[in-house]
């Protein structure tokens, strides 16, 4: 039984068409994995379907759920099909989250109301649900208190408590370490083993193969392969889908050694949590300039908490941290893990640009160039954050970090939303800067793999 078709979908931005046409259908059981570089459209097809397209985004085409067509619905009758017959697990957690109601009672509540049970039944399956997902400490707290993976896991948990039978799933297990991928992988599993139908986009192969279920590759809104997971990835014909493979981080050469420079800040014997809890403690860190350093470890651990610690955002709870007497607070710079909170909704992505380079004295040309060499168009200055992909705001904060010519960078996961080849090339970029403009920087990163290539400096915060 088909249970969701799409039939020549095209999204355009004003003339400017984005992505299509894109045809495809789903049976019931069946797996969509849709893969691709950043800024191709992936996310666009999730949109479309639900119907969130920001403005001044459009589609065009017919979509067709249970063989009803809904694309030419009233939004309150379409939004009605949200949480019961069609889930979303953003790709932006945070920003589907309550951020002031605890985390349990986001998932109670859609168990509560959506799938309509007693309120001690809510109760009871959303416990059921954290122990499955590992969130049992993430119970009582805000989403702000939780780390990427957790809000990942939280998100998750919330779209399928209403069990509808259609879950679209952007980017689902960016951020998390290869246990707690399994975890949500078993989980989508067994969504499709009682007839649940599942759409994912990801950047992540090993993802795809465990899917399994049909492939569609994308680059520049056009498919240019599509089959059975399996015969595509093994046996991939075009040489995009080869070179999108080929630059897997496990392919990736080593990175040369580098020179040090003068120590710009030292960690010494502390102690980094949220409120009371210590997530890591006696920990201590000598940064030079030029340095290149990898934290490691599973979600939650406290790597981001670290990162908040060097930049001076908390305070440690032991211990001290001392910085070099000429490195000024904007010196510092962070990259978010999640980079929509770090850009302000309400004006163009090009008006903040501007503004930080007028602040800091800061040639336009500079910034231009920054986005050339993370290849970022400049027409995407004319939107605003919720208007681009998670991977083209991913390296819009890269560029808007250097643009300043800061001497330590600290870089929460700042690629977990690009494509394997602009995630290569990207960290390729920061090694290249770190080096010639001595710039420290402290990558946190869930993948080993990456943190072995990139530096020999690894810090594994689960040993």
């Amino acid at each position: 039984m088909i249970v969701i078709q799409v039939k020549a979908l095209y999204v355009f931005a004003e003339n400017n068409c984005l992505l299509g046409p894109i045809s495809f259908e789903i049976q019931s059981g069946g797996v969509l994995i849709v893969m691709g570089e950043t800024g191709a459209g992936k996310s666009l097809i999730i949109q479309a379907i639900l119907g969130t397209l920001p403005e001044p985004l459009c589609a065009e085409g017919e979509i067709f759920v249970n063989g009803r067509r809904i694309d030419d619905l009233a939004h309150a009758e379409r939004t009605n099909l949200w949480g019961r017959e069609i889930a979303c697990l953003p790709q932006e957690p945070w920003c589907a989250l309550n951020p002031l109601m605890a985390s349990w009672r986001q998932v109670a509540e859609t168990y509560r109301y959506v799938a309509n049970r007693a309120s001690r039944a809510a109760r009871s399956e959303t416990e059921k649900r954290f122990l499955a997902l590992g969130l049992n400490s993430a119970e009582p707290r805000l989403p702000g208190q939780l780390s990427g993976g957790m809000a990942q896991r939280v998100a998750f948990a919330a779209a399928t408590a209403g069990q509808a039978p259609i879950l679209l799933a952007d980017e689902p297990t960016k951020g998390l370490d290869s246990d707690r991928q399994a975890r949500v992988l078993n989980l989508f599993e067994h969504e499709r083993s009682i007839g649940g139908a599942l759409l994912t986009v990801t950047h992540d192969a090993s993802v795809a193969k465990a899917l399994d279920g049909d492939i569609i590759v994308l680059r520049q809104g056009q498919v240019v392969e599509r089959g059975q997971t399996e015969n595509v990835l093994v046996n991939p014909k075009a040489d995009y889908t080869k070179s999108l493979l080929a630059a897997d981080p496990a392919a990736w050469p080593k990175a040369p050694t580098v020179e040090h420079g003068e120590i710009l800040l030292i960690a010494e014997n502390i102690a980094v949590g949220r409120g009371s809890q210590i997530l890591v403690d006696e920990f201590s860190l000598t940064l030079h300039a030029g340095e290149r350093v990898a934290i490691c470890g599973p979600s939650g651990i406290g790597k981001s908490t670290l990162l908040d610690t060097f930049a001076g955002s908390i305070k440690p709870i032991r211990g001290y941290i001392k910085r070099a007497e000429e490195l000024e607070l904007y010196s510092v710079q962070k990259l978010y893990q999640d980079p929509p909170t770090a850009f302000p909704k309400y004006i163009s992505l090009g008006r903040n640009l501007r503004d930080v380079a007028n602040l800091h004295r800061v040639p336009w040309e500079r910034v231009l160039a920054y986005l050339d060499a993370l290849s970022l168009h400049q027409n995407l200055l004319q939107r605003r954050a919720d208007e681009v992909s998670g991977g083209e705001l991913q390296r819009l904060s890269i560029a808007r970090a250097l643009t300043i010519n800061p001497k330590v960078l600290l870089a929460d996961e700042p690629t977990s939303r690009l494509d394997p080849i602009t995630q290569k090339d990207t960290l390729d970029l920061i090694a290249r800067i770190s080096s010639t403009e001595s710039i420290a920087v402290v990558l946190v990163t869930h993948s080993t793999e990456i943190a072995k290539k990139w530096t020999d400096n690894i810090v594994d915060l689960a040993n």
